[in-house]
């Protein structure tokens, strides 16, 4: 059986070490799959795509937390329950109150009461009881899985628009937001090629390293570097 972390970041600004960290400590020798950049185009969550189809049952899946799992609430709780189903061990680090083990814990939890009253209608009357009792302890369990990747989602749109506010706000201030005026640069692709470096190379707080970004944006080792060194200049600028 194996046992497997994923860590996945959507933006440059994120750090990936840190879900890598935590995985580590809770299991050692697990083997960590990385992903990165899955809310652009760049990759899409290929890695976990191949995960998926590579996990056996009695394998474990270690996640930092259930938004490493899936974008939403929908999809994140229909491949929990397409993982349990095929009998694939979860762990969410942050939530570990609907880690796979307390799903299963709930079903094994389930009221078993051996009737016998030799009355049969007494006996089918006590059985619809149980069987309503156990419905209700199933549902909590899913409640509490749907719930998770709720807050979860909510988090993460509460995140996003304090960023758009943000925004707004800088520009009624009047700080300059995106690409500057007078730029080196005045072609579609030359600005798109910048954008990209600033925002996935390491230089500029990204984890692609150089020959990544170039592979990244499509442009010469040569052009990439003038960028670069352009890129260097401006902010230079800006921060005198």
């Amino acid at each position: 059986m194996a046992v497997f972390g994923y860590a996945r970041i959507s933006t440059a600004k994120q750090n990936i070490d840190r879900q890598i960290r935590n995985i580590q400590e809770y299991s050692g020798d697990c083997i960590v799959v990385k992903e990165v950049y899955t809310g652009s185009r760049f990759q899409n969550r290929a890695e976990l795509t191949k995960l998926l189809k590579k996990v056996k049952p009695g394998d474990t899946i270690i996640f930092d937390s259930v938004s490493r799992m899936s974008r939403n609430a929908t999809e994140g709780f229909t491949l929990y329950e397409e993982l349990f189903n095929k009998g694939v061990n979860l762990v969410f680090l942050k939530e570990s109150h609907i880690n796979t083990d307390t799903y299963k814990q709930a079903i094994d939890n389930k009221l078993k009461v051996a009737i016998d009253s030799k009355d049969k209608a007494t006996d089918k009357f006590m059985g619809k009881i149980i069987d309503a009792l156990n419905e209700y302890i199933m549902n909590l369990a899913q409640k509490q899985i749907q719930q998770a990747f709720d807050q979860s989602e909510k988090e993460l749109s509460d995140l996003q628009q304090r960023t758009r506010e943000g925004i707004v706000t800088a520009k009624i201030n009047g700080k300059r937001i995106g690409q500057p005026r007078g730029a080196t640069f005045v072609t579609k692709k030359s600005i798109e090629a910048k954008e990209k470096i600033k925002k996935y190379n390491y230089t500029f707080g990204g984890s692609l390293n150089n020959e990544d970004t170039i592979a990244l944006t499509g442009i010469s080792k040569m052009t990439f570097y003038k960028y670069k060194a352009e890129i260097i200049k401006e902010l230079e600028e800006e921060n005198s």
